[in-house]
């Protein structure tokens, strides 16, 4: 479906590591922040902005929503291997690519 980014309240352990496992970056909301207290209504597109192209552990992303509402999200790439699986378009590529080399 062409995702790459879920921007969530929380995560579960297990459903931040299946994200990351496919290759998807999980942001989440910063305390008090959710879609409801930004005017989501569930239509708008996004645009992060993560400051660097190697997203770094627990870093702020900079996002814009297409109505205009700007907010920073924390990055929930928890530990340098989780960021090593991510660059490398999730877990299989990544152990794949190992295999390989």
């Amino acid at each position: 479906m062409g995702i790459k980014v879920v921007i969530a309240q929380s995560y579960e352990r297990i459903h931040r590591s299946n994200l990351l496992g496919m290759g998807i970056l999980p942001l989440q909301f910063k305390d008090g922040e959710g879609a409801d207290s930004l005017g989501f209504t569930g239509k708008e597109t996004f645009t992060f902005d993560i400051g660097s192209e190697v997203p770094k552990v627990h870093q702020d992303v900079h996002v814009t929503a297409s109505n205009g509402t700007k907010f920073v999200a924390l990055c929930r790439l928890d530990t340098d291997p989780e960021v090593a699986y991510f660059m490398n378009g999730g877990i299989l590529r990544y152990v794949l690519r190992k295999l390989n080399a």
